[in-house]
């Protein structure tokens, strides 16, 4: 009894004890609402088109001030960034700080889960617009 009573006690302890965790998986879902804050200015997935902002289809992996028929800044254009995971999730956080001179006028996603999210929600669309 004595045995199980200090099993016990040791599995409620572990239970409650702060464990290291695996961060959060990105949330695609979550990520689609994220992105009400940008559709203002700009568009994704098929037939999108350029508004105030650039369409956003296929961005990891395009170079900054690449979207035809898009008039970037100079500072946007010849900035020389890959969209990657985290070049986006830093330049989500601040535009302005990240590329000085840019014309996006946005106060930032501070949120590293809604930046997550979002990062997912844009990762789903190819170049052409269709999800992949």
């Amino acid at each position: 009894m004595r045995a199980a009573l200090t099993s016990l006690f040791a599995l409620s302890l572990l239970a409650l004890s702060p464990l290291p965790r695996p961060a959060a998986a990105q949330d695609a879902e979550a990520g689609q609402r994220a992105f009400n804050k940008c559709r203002a200015c700009h568009q994704i997935g098929e037939g999108a088109r350029n508004l105030v902002g650039p369409e956003l289809n296929g961005l990891i992996g395009r170079h900054s001030g690449s979207v035809a028929g898009y008039s970037y800044s100079s500072a946007n254009k010849n900035s020389g960034l890959v969209w990657d995971e985290a070049t986006f999730a830093e330049y989500i956080k601040d535009p302005k700080a990240k590329i000085p001179g840019t014309k996006m006028i946005f106060a930032g996603i501070r949120s590293e889960k809604e930046i997550a999210d979002l990062t997912a929600f844009l990762k789903q669309f190819g170049p052409d617009g269709k999800k992949l």
